[in-house]
């Protein structure tokens, strides 16, 4: 077990700064997705992941899934999504028994003009900011701390479920 021990003043300032770029970077974005598309980011969430799934649709649960939503939070998104013409509940598979979703001509055109005006207000408040040195060294520290917390949550996962 390895031993517990707090931070010291320059890595909380460190944190502190962290933490402060990802939200004023974060709340920017949504406000640029709002401003310029129309669109919340929850939204935007949902129409990208359906255009990039085969045939622009796919099963809710699979949705849920795709976005670490719970399914509760992806009824009512796509309800929202629904009445704006976003999106369009169908059947799905094989079978047709099961509940799917699909974008709409309305959705496709969202999706597409979203993903080009947020594809650039990343690259203006993100990425030009950075030298590829640093893009390289963020991209391998995500990488990594993305692998180290999906290995975690996929472990209290499963030993949750052995009780």
């Amino acid at each position: 077990m390895t031993e517990t021990r707090s931070l010291d003043p320059e890595e909380w300032e460190f944190w502190n700064a962290w933490m402060r770029a990802q939200r004023l970077l974060t709340r920017e974005l949504e406000r640029g997705l709002q401003r310029d598309c129309d669109i919340s980011k929850a939204e935007f969430s949902v129409l990208v992941t359906l255009w990039r799934a085969a045939g622009r649709e796919m099963r809710v649960g699979e949705l849920s899934e795709s976005l670490d939503w719970d399914k509760g939070r992806v009824s009512h998104q796509l309800t929202r999504m629904e009445k704006r013409g976003f999106v369009k509940r169908s059947q799905y598979g094989a079978d047709g028994r099961r509940a799917g979703i699909g974008l709409t001509a309305e959705g496709r055109r969202a999706a597409q003009n979203a993903t080009l005006v947020h594809g650039g207000n990343i690259r203006r408040h993100f990425l030009d900011s950075l030298t590829p040195e640093q893009a390289s060294a963020l991209r391998t520290w995500s990488e990594q701390a993305v692998g180290r917390l999906d290995e975690a949550r996929r472990g209290r996962t499963t030993g949750d479920d052995a009780n």
